[in-house]
């Protein structure tokens, strides 16, 4: 049984952010020795009076009035196997969500939490959870459209830790190639989880092309706003 915060257990974590109509991300951070490493949830307001929640953060009191606000929680996203230290806590919080995850991550995410779903249940012409092609069905993507505007919601097949906080989370970072000096694709999930090279590149690419793509927000570091397209394009020709 992995590690997992069975109680409702609130940690560094900085303020709700809107970055477009019904779609928000709390910025947080994991405990390690010397310094904090980033991780960053979402939340998408859904059709009915619902909303669904990325990679969930434990957050205090009057943020949560904020999140519940958009809408019920009512499809908790795990977007992948190692996303699940609070999966817990946010289901005994909210017993009647739904928990969602990719396939491939179905088993690791079902030692913590019973999943109710590996397929995009969200209900929502206008947003769809995707499972990325070419990481073995482990990791999951969003897709959300406002109006002209798209944004990407990926996991750990990118990062863009720019600010590291503290000596460990600078040289995790580093090492693991979380993207200290520009977006990129760690190279432990590269080595770990990449099982189709070209399918990957072609999920990077179909991205670049969607009409209106504004941003790409990561489970790891800051949004992407500056030219999204051409970080994709770039990622997909580093790994072919």
């Amino acid at each position: 049984m992995p590690k997992v915060n069975a109680q409702w257990t609130v940690g560094p974590h900085g303020p709700v952010e809107r970055i477009d109509e019904g779609l928000v991300t709390v910025a947080g951070e994991i405990r390690m020795p010397l310094g904090n490493f980033p991780r960053r949830m979402v939340v998408v307001a859904l059709g009915g009076g619902r909303s669904a929640i990325w990679s969930a953060i434990p957050l205090r009191e009057a943020e949560m009035e904020e999140i519940e606000a958009l809408g019920a929680p009512a499809v908790l996203i795990v977007p992948g196997v190692a996303h699940r230290l609070d999966i817990v806590a946010w289901k005994r919080r909210y017993p009647d969500a739904a928990i969602l995850c990719s396939p491939g991550a179905r088993d690791a995410v079902a030692e913590v939490v019973p999943v109710d779903a590996t397929h995009d249940i969200l209900d929502d012409p206008l947003v769809r959870f995707e499972t990325v092609p070419g990481f073995g069905g482990k990791e999951a993507a969003l897709l959300i459209r406002r109006g002209d505007r798209v944004t990407l919601v990926v996991n750990d097949i990118l990062a863009n830790v720019r600010h590291p906080h503290g000596l460990g989370a600078l040289v995790m970072a580093r090492l693991m190639g979380f993207g200290v000096d520009r977006p990129k694709m760690p190279w432990l999930g590269k080595r770990l989880f990449v099982k189709d090279t070209k399918a990957v590149v072609s999920a990077f690419r179909a991205w670049a092309a969607e009409p209106g793509l504004a941003r790409i927000v990561v489970s790891h570091g800051d949004v992407i706003a500056d030219d999204p397209r051409a970080v994709l394009e770039r990622v997909a020709g580093e790994l072919e």
